[in-house]
């Protein structure tokens, strides 16, 4: 199982040699691609042969490439994620609204639940509200209880004058870790041949990932964790390293112990099991209490 992150943050030529990844600049170095989980290219002063992309495809590492000021833009994503795409795809267009609608409440919860217990473990009061919104959850979440809990969640955390809207390091580094967290969905909706388009609540014309957006949201705190851990001044390399690495660790899910990233292909399928069953029981959720 690929667990390394690997970062390119300075010029550099990637070529593919005997399944190995060979980074070319001052020195050469290389590193069995069988090993790597996911490659983030922060240079843009960074050239990639077109057999070594070929070859991280195949292996379906999660390749994500930065701007001029290093942050996530774009990624590597295959054309077909698995042999029978076209019918997976023609499931997911068929997939009942009411029973999208359970599972949407499902996440719902769960996220609302990592919430509190993420504000337990800082001696937060405002768990007892969270809790308390988490009961108040209908199908669906008509009552709009995932967006209270948002609200009085960020500010437990930061703050009662803090936004989402704000531009600070905090902000900036909930976005970055953010962003890596729904690349890693990407990954999985269309490693196992579905849209990340079609979502189950999340319906924005202009979002080309609304199904992940639903998807990773009991993962969001995570990031929120490591965030508060670095309480971060500024952004940059070392606070970028720190937020990887929270995404480096390990849950519990489906009675074991699991790397965070074998723990999203685990829960991502079972989503995908329980919406083409309909079988809510089949969901798997992970536990950060090993």
């Amino acid at each position: 199982m690929s667990t390394r992150t690997v970062v390119i943050r300075n010029g550099a030529k990637l070529d593919y040699q005997l399944n190995y990844l060979v980074i070319r600049n001052c020195d050469s170095k290389r590193v069995f691609l069988d090993e790597i989980q996911t490659l983030l290219i922060e240079s843009t002063a960074v050239s990639l042969t077109a057999v070594l992309i070929s070859e991280l495809t195949k292996r379906k590492v999660n390749v994500i490439f930065c701007d001029d000021k290093r942050n996530p833009i774009a990624e590597l994503m295959s054309l077909r994620g698995s042999h029978d795409v076209s019918l997976k795809i023609k499931k997911q267009i068929h997939w009942s609204s009411e029973f999208k609608e359970q599972v949407w409440t499902e996440i719902v919860k769960e996220k609302i639940k990592k919430q509190a217990q993420h504000l337990e473990r800082w001696q937060k009061k405002e768990s007892l509200h969270l809790w308390d919104f988490f009961d108040e959850v209908t199908t669906g979440d008509k009552t709009n209880r995932e967006g209270h809990a948002a609200k009085v969640y960020f500010n437990a955390l930061f703050g009662n004058g803090f936004t989402r809207n704000d531009d600070n390091s905090i902000n900036a580094a909930l976005n970055y870790g953010y962003s890596i967290l729904l690349s890693e969905f990407n990954r999985e909706i269309v490693s196992n041949g579905y849209l990340t388009q079609l979502g189950l609540f999340h319906d924005n014309q202009f979002n080309p990932f609304n199904f992940s957006s639903d998807l990773m949201e009991p993962f969001r705190p995570i990031i929120d964790y490591a965030v508060m851990q670095l309480a971060p001044v500024k952004f940059e390399h070392e606070e970028k390293d720190f937020v990887l690495q929270s995404l480096q660790g390990t849950v519990l899910i489906n009675g074991r112990e699991e790397y965070i990233s074998n723990a999203i292909k685990i829960y991502t399928r079972s989503i995908l099991d329980a919406l083409n069953d309909n079988e809510l029981k089949k969901i798997r959720f992970y536990s950060d209490e090993l």
